[in-house]
């Protein structure tokens, strides 16, 4: 057969089968692979746009395809591609700031190519003009943008190229890993430190920056660092961040507080940077913070005006300062905060196996464990030992290879006691915080749950609280930054796409320096009502919907509809085996477009909706049912089937049965008894449904690698193993239960 032929055949299979030529010697030769990249990346591209290939939404479409054109060395193509990616975040340049890296990579090679200049020389023009192009709010950015962790990037490219030790060819989605492993590597082994150090003499040009420790009364070390910018002469307002993910985000915090003319000040927790005590996260923030804020307000820099500002731990650590106010304090802003033994590290008192992954995160070293976290194959590897072990919640960082007392600590408290009171203000203690409070989260938020307990706990207490919420299409990340155009895959309102920088220290200017209200904080509680492109705003949280409707746990038999109240007693059973652990997924088809996993659930669907109903709140209601075994994690899922067949998931819930009634004390369920138990503490959303929808409700038990398993024996379920499991658990779920879905009507 001839050669050319023989070539072609074998190029058509290739195609066939989604597979590109790749050499074997491209694994281990670095001549190889630099000459065999660009000709891949180029055939990746041509597949990314095919019907079969192409990302379901135009963000992660540019975003792959800017990555590809870099390899590919279409570079001017590339920064087009950037920019129109960039716009697709919102109306925030930065949104998409995480590019900037690979865009001044492409914009030096450009020059290195057009001009014949060295890339070093190159790196330096492109770095300067982007920077100089930059409004100056993001300029704190810049370096969470371009910092890259070299040494980790080196060891991913080199994973994925074993992957294909022996192989002439690589298949589409290995081809498109391996483009992306090559590019992260290839862009930052060439910008760093030489970018950093470009950052560092624009920083020195335009900030003061000093960091010094500081020795509590107690003895202990924390470390601090404060950011003004040079212009301002004269004392201003102090905006605290208090830190555990001790690194560049200081800087960026301690930036981003100068350029809105305040001065930046950033202190790490116990045992971080230069601290050499002992590191036991949220255990000492509400005593440290107090010295702190004190020490920061006597500061010739300052006026005496000291607010925080914060997401997540460090919105946490806000509510941990406001136990113990001190005078100078005069406002916080905490944004998705962690509610500590609320929603992390259990959520309605079921533990979480990321505690485990975060704990090591922040305690490896006194930075963070960049490389160790983002390892997400180590850690789905750790969970699923553990969960086909058959062990116990407690030999989860035994299996981890790293025992932990911090784990180990957590998992002795179960229930909301004092151990997790003292941290934060418990009752009557929120009657005393009489500051102005802005808060904000999401509806995609992981620690919804938690800002919205310190909200409605802080307005429980204090009638008269001067306390502001804004909430809407945001996740943990979004609403402490700004609104993506796409969160979840799906995409939010442009009315939505707000800056939450520029809110908070509009926030500031109007509380720290008389300024003028935030436009958007028209009433005390702010939703963004997707799908409508609106703001709405009430006067407190009950007041986000007008009405409500009941969905019974029935399906349409004898035409019977699921928000009538059934009139005769009927149940669904549902039998989950904990000694299996490997059930077999089952999954419903909703339509020829979308299905949903059931397994160890089961699912009830209501009839089409015959108008638009806007949901707004989260759903409550009534479990009743009984159960052969003392106690049951439970998680129910809302879930609307567009006109167009696909699903979108409006709200979650996990619980422990035993404490639904009182999260502080366990209350065992009566086996084979009928029992109600009520269904609280759900995910808020806010969302127009479409007339031609239908709402399907998923009910059924916790039973995955990521959550701790109860078996149900009433023993502490930390210490539960598989022996404990004993026959399957066995569930009547009656048709008297319900969820309410809350409505909003003008």
């Amino acid at each position: 057969m001839n050669f050319k032929i023989l070539l072609a055949l074998i190029f058509v299979n290739l195609i066939q089968a989604q597979k590109f030529y790749f050499p074997k010697t491209a694994v281990n030769d670095s001549l190889t692979l630099e000459k065999q990249m660009p000709t891949l990346a180029a055939q990746v591209i041509s597949n990314l746009q095919t019907v079969k290939y192409k990302p379901k939404n135009d963000v992660d479409f540019s975003d792959a395809l800017f990555r590809m054109q870099i390899v590919a060395k279409e570079y001017k193509k590339s920064i087009a591609t950037l920019a129109e990616h960039r716009n697709q975040f919102a109306d925030h340049n930065m949104a998409g700031y995480k590019s900037m890296g690979y865009e001044v990579y492409s914009m030096a090679k450009v020059t290195e190519t057009t001009t014949k200049t060295s890339f070093r020389k190159a790196l330096q023009e492109a770095f300067n003009k982007k920077y100089e192009s930059l409004d100056e709010h993001l300029l704190p950015r810049v370096g969470l943008a371009v910092y890259g962790d070299v040494n980790n990037f080196r060891k991913l490219l080199k994973k994925a190229l074993d992957k294909q030790k022996g192989k002439d060819s690589i298949d589409y989605p290995s081809a498109l890993a391996l483009c992306k492993a090559y590019l992260n590597y290839k862009t930052y082994s060439s910008i760093h430190p030489k970018i950093m150090q470009l950052l560092a003499l624009k920083d020195k040009e335009k900030f003061i920056a000093e960091t010094r420790d500081l020795t509590t009364k107690n003895g202990n070390t924390l470390t601090i660092t404060i950011i003004r910018k040079k212009e301002n002469k004269l004392p201003l307002p102090v905006i605290l961040t208090s830190n555990i993910y001790a690194g560049e985000i200081d800087h960026f915090f301690g930036k981003r507080a100068a350029v809105y003319n305040y001065v930046g000040a950033v202190v790490n927790t116990r045992g971080k940077r230069n601290s050499n005590d002992e590191n036991n996260p949220f255990e000492h923030e509400s005593q440290d913070l107090y010295e702190v804020i004190d020490w920061v307000s006597k500061q010739p820099w300052s006026n005496g005006k000291v607010g925080m500002i914060g997401g997540s731990y460090v919105g946490f650590s806000q509510w941990a300062a406001v136990k113990n106010l001190h005078p100078a304090l005069k406002t916080i802003v905490p944004q998705v905060s962690v509610g500590i033994g609320i929603d992390y590290p259990a959520q309605n008192n079921v533990f979480v196996n990321y505690m485990l992954q975060w704990i090591q995160y922040v305690t490896n070293n006194k930075y963070t464990d960049e490389a160790d976290f983002s390892n997400a194959a180590k850690w789905d590897s750790i969970n699923t030992a553990w969960y086909k072990s058959g062990k116990s919640f407690r030999a989860l960082d035994t299996i981890s290879g790293k025992p932990s007392k911090i784990f180990q600590r957590w998992l002795d408290h179960p229930g909301y006691d004092q151990y997790w009171q003292k941290m934060v203000p418990y009752k009557e203690e929120f009657a005393k915080i009489n500051i102005p409070i802005l808060t904000t989260t999401g509806y995609y938020d992981d620690d919804q749950i938690g800002a919205l307990y310190y909200y409605k706990e802080h307005l429980k207490y204090n009638k008269n609280a001067d306390h502001y919420l804004v909430i809407g299409p945001y996740n943990h990340g979004g609403a402490q930054s700004f609104g993506f155009t796409y969160v979840e895959g799906n995409p939010i309102d442009p009315a939505a796409r707000i800056s939450i920088d520029d809110l908070a220290f509009s926030w500031f200017d109007y509380i720290l320096k008389n300024g003028k209200k935030p436009e958007i904080l028209k009433d005390k509680v702010n939703f963004q009502v997707m799908n409508t492109n609106t703001w709405k705003h009430a006067p407190n949280l009950d007041q986000i919907h007008t009405s409500s409707l009941k969905f019974y746990f029935q399906n349409g038999n004898n035409n019977s509809s699921v928000f009538n109240k059934p009139t005769q007693q009927s149940f669904t059973p549902l039998t989950v085996d904990f000694k299996n652990r490997n059930d077999k997924d089952t999954y419903y088809s909703v339509s020829k477009e979308d299905s949903i996993k059931t397994t160890n659930s089961i699912y009830f669907e209501s009839e089409v909706l015959d108008k638009d109903i806007i949901l707004s709140g989260n759903f409550s209601g009534m479990f009743t049912l009984s159960i052969n075994k003392k106690d049951v994690d439970t998680n129910t899922y809302l879930y609307q089937i567009k006109p167009d067949g696909k699903l979108f998931l409006l709200s979650s819930h996990i619980a422990r049965a035993s404490y639904v009634k009182n999260n502080e004390v366990r209350q065992l369920l009566t086996p084979n008894t009928i029992e109600q138990i009520p269904i609280k503490n759900a995910y808020i959303m806010s969302k127009k449904i479409e007339k031609g929808s239908r709402l399907l409700l998923l009910v059924g038990v916790n039973k995955t690698p990521s959550w701790q398993l109860n078996y149900g024996t009433g023993k502490d379920v930390s210490d539960e193993t598989i022996k404990d499991a004993g026959e399957p658990m066995m569930i009547k779920w009656y048709n008297n239960s319900y969820v309410e879905i809350p409505v909003y009507k003008d």
